[in-house]
């Protein structure tokens, strides 16, 4: 089955939800008219669907390969590769004076979102292009801005971040990569960096690695590294390509899933050093590379919402394709499985999470980008600090859900889903990698807690709950007539839910400085809770929405009464995890301590 992108429900969130309108009226962000945003998701589409998509389960047989130093990726990924950089696919959100369509976050996130459905280790090689972006275009040089923005935007050349060693994990710390200061200005960069996604492949001209290094009078710790840019071929004055630089892939992951996507382990410095240009200051290294993780992050969050939608389309396409065992209801023959009310339950479990996930990850979007762009100050801060919040819960709560939907999936197919050639189990396995890369979920939990919610006394997180608070009085007032019954079922599961939060964000607060291990054991815990939260909060306006759609005859009927069909489901299905997740936290963490270490 190919990938049809839902391009009504991402045109929906990002209408009615995800405000495109108040974004197309913010400075510099005037090109982005509706219809303008219409055509590019259709030809986007377009794209995903004809010429990535097809990629996808060849690739997974056959995949990225190693071979005397050098890779090859899957079969007709160098040629999609060409096309996706020629049509500008690259450059959808960066600055037009680099070749890019300078569009709103909340544009490019449904192509990125499309690009990772058709194909997620296809998609992982522009992600971290878009990130090396990001880096430089904050703290390179003009210089270095003009050598490499223009051919990352292009699709000329690839991006790569570079952090982690074999004895250096999530503890940046560790890092032992040397890089020793010239007197032409540049640093020979010496070490190993392991788990590089496209750290080496033959779909662009040259390689750019963003590398974590030391110098060699660095002080110890996170507080003595820098960045580096370490292209695999160097760069002359005039822009062209010179000779190879000494970094080299010396092996490629074997893995679970992501498969056509080249791990690698990089070797800097084996025959010389590494000719590397310092990025920003010394030792504030870290500091730049979090740039490059945070856009990352948001990205992966978007890769398991991508993930779960194909799950979910593969799943519906078997389901009312399958025939076997008669209707429960009483039929004359054997009907196709959708029929049967588990597959039904199960259908619409992957439905409402993904369009939860979907609308919070565009409703962050759109805060970025009044974070950025809006004309009052305060106003941008305001949206910068909810994006932020957001962010940690895209990740992680997205990631962990494409688990399960990508799991469920499988179910549906019964013993057929877990046989590779129908497809489903790639999902699946694809999926496990998210909630571990760019920062596994704990990590996401622990930035929730440490910098998102105690470190400003939980502002921003009552800031936000303020706002569902308004959703469930309007829930309040519009419940009457038809939806009557939704809108009160969904409106009673919000506030139970948002009740939940609001003690979790208390409970964090009061407790972070007298009982730090017993509020980060419910870091996750909260993290999903916020997801789950934040994301029914999303249905409830979806919901109250296409009520009022409804009421007007405005548009397509059956797709808004679809719309409050999976608000209800997901309130009645999903939000009610919030009381038992509200409780993992503020009445868990002493059986999460409980035992010794030897006692393990």
């Amino acid at each position: 089955m190919s990938y049809v992108a839902p391009l009504k429900d991402m045109l929906f969130v990002m209408n009615e939800l995800a405000g495109l309108s108040e974004v197309n009226a913010l400075p510099n962000c005037e090109d982005a008219t509706p219809e303008t945003v219409e055509a590019i998701l259709e030809e986007n589409a377009k794209f995903c669907s004809e010429v990535v998509a097809p990629l996808n389960h060849s690739a997974d047989k056959e995949p990225s390969s190693w071979s005397d130093g050098k890779v090859t990726t899957s079969k007709g990924f160098k040629e999609a590769f060409k096309q996706f950089g020629e049509a500008g696919w690259q450059g959808v959100q960066h600055p037009v004076e680099f070749g890019g369509q300078g569009l709103p976050k909340l544009v490019a996130t449904p192509c990125i979102e499309m690009l990772n459905s058709a194909n997620l280790s296809f998609a992982l090689c522009p992600l971290l292009t878009d990130g090396t972006i990001e880096a430089l275009m904050t703290a390179g040089t003009e210089e270095q801005k003009n050598t490499y923005l223009t051919n990352f935007i292009s699709g000329k050349w690839t991006g790569t971040m570079n952090l982690t060693e074999p004895q250096a994990g999530s503890d940046l710390a560790l890092v032992r990569t040397r890089a020793v200061p010239q007197d032409d200005g540049t640093f020979k960069l010496s070490g190993t960096k392991i788990f590089i996604t496209y750290g080496d492949h033959d779909m662009a001209e040259n390689i750019v690695h963003l590398v974590l290094a030391r110098t060699p009078n660095a002080p110890e710790g996170v507080k003595g590294i820098s960045l580096f840019i370490v292209p695999k071929f160097l760069v002359k004055p005039d822009g062209s390509l010179g000779e190879r630089n000494d970094v080299h892939c010396v092996s490629i992951e074997h893995k679970l899933g992501i498969k056509a996507s080249p791990t690698a382990v990089l070797q800097f410095g084996d025959h010389g050093g590494a000719v590397g240009m310092l990025v920003g200051e010394e030792n504030r290294g870290l500091e730049y590379m979090f740039i490059m993780m945070n856009a990352a992050r948001f990205a992966v969050g978007i890769q398991g919402l991508s993930v779960s939608e194909r799950a979910y389309q593969k799943a519906v396409a078997y389901a009312k394709d399958r025939v076997q065992s008669r209707d429960l209801a009483g039929s004359a023959g054997a009907v196709t499985i959708i029929h049967q009310p588990d597959v039904r339950r199960m259908l619409m479990s992957m439905r409402s999470q993904v369009e939860a996930s979907r609308a919070l990850a565009y409703v962050a979007a759109a805060a970025s980008d009044a974070g950025h762009h809006h004309a009052d100050e305060a106003t941008r801060k305001t949206n910068q600090a909810v994006y932020e919040y957001l962010v940690p819960i895209v990740k992680g709560w997205s990631t962990e859900l494409s688990i399960d939907v990508t799991s469920t999936g499988v179910q549906v197919h019964g013993g057929m889903g877990f046989i590779e050639e129908t497809g489903a189990a790639q999902y699946y396995r694809d999926a496990r990698i998210l909630a571990i890369y760019e920062g596994t979920t704990a990590i996401q939990a622990n930035d929730l807690v440490g910098r998102k919610t105690s470190r400003d006394g939980g502002a921003v997180a009552k800031g936000i709950i303020g706002q569902i608070h308004k959703t469930e009085a309007a829930l309040a007032t519009a419940a009457a007539g038809e939806y009557s019954d939704d809108l009160q079922a969904i409106r009673k599961r919000l506030v139970d839910g948002t009740l939940a939060l609001d003690d979790v964000v208390n409970y964090v607060v009061a407790n972070i400085k007298t009982d730090i291990k017993g509020v980060f054991s419910g870091s996750v815990p909260y993290l999903k809770l916020a997801g789950v939260v934040l994301g029914g909060w999303q249905m409830a306006r979806a919901a109250l929405v296409s009520v009022d759609k409804l009421k007007a005859g405005d548009g397509d009927a059956q797709f808004y009464k679809a719309k409050i069909a999976t608000a209800r489901f997901y309130a009645d299905h999903v939000l009610t995890q919030a009381s038992s997740l509200r409780a993992a936290v503020v009445e868990g963490s002493a059986g999460v301590l409980a035992l010794t270490e030897e006692q393990f």
